[in-house]
């Protein structure tokens, strides 16, 4: 991340809260100049886009209006702010201990050799929590980028022997998860 330093919220590992916590992350702030060079301007208008990783038992409205409050009282006088929501979905938990999780679990261990590293991550599929909430059925989310992929940013790559073995541990769970 570039950080000397670690922080975050005390009591809870770098990893619980890297995987597992409630974040709220600034993806850019543009206003006024930005070109290279100083420049004193003060802008008139300015942006900021943020995003939430949310977890269970915290819903999307009540998080969106509690920032929204937060964010309109430090608004100083004779300065106008626009709060608005682009998209939300619920946060969502997939139990490991499911049988289609296990399934996948003997799938990857058998196309890989190697035991699955469970993670909590955030991310923005809505209709997973969709598919468990209204029809009780648990999502199997199984990664097969690598750290240095850069998925959906700037040079993103996929190792081409990690999409055949991908296809071989998707055939290898539905074989699993049928019997």
């Amino acid at each position: 991340m570039g950080s000397r330093e670690l922080v975050g919220e005390s009591g809870y590992s770098v990893l619980e809260r890297t995987w597992a916590r409630p974040t709220l992350d600034v993806h850019g702030i543009p206003g006024g100049f930005t070109g290279a060079g100083a420049k004193t301007v003060i802008p008139a208008k300015a942006t900021a886009k943020v995003s939430m990783r949310l977890v269970p038992d915290m819903t999307p409205a009540k998080s969106f209006a509690l920032y929204k409050e937060y964010v309109e009282k430090l608004v100083p006088p004779g300065v106008d702010v626009e709060v608005r929501l682009i998209h939300s979905g619920d946060p969502c938990l997939i139990p490991v201990d499911n049988p289609y999780i296990q399934a996948a679990t003997r799938a990857l261990h058998k196309v890989w050799g190697k035991d699955t590293v469970f993670i909590r991550s955030g991310g923005s599929i809505p209709i997973v929590g969709d598919f468990a909430r209204n029809l009780g059925l648990p999502s199997v989310m199984m990664g097969f980028g690598l750290p240095d992929d850069n998925l959906h940013a700037p040079n993103e790559k996929f190792n081409l022997q990690n999409f055949a073995l991908g296809i071989e541990s998707l055939i290898e769970f539905l074989e699993e998860a049928g019997r």
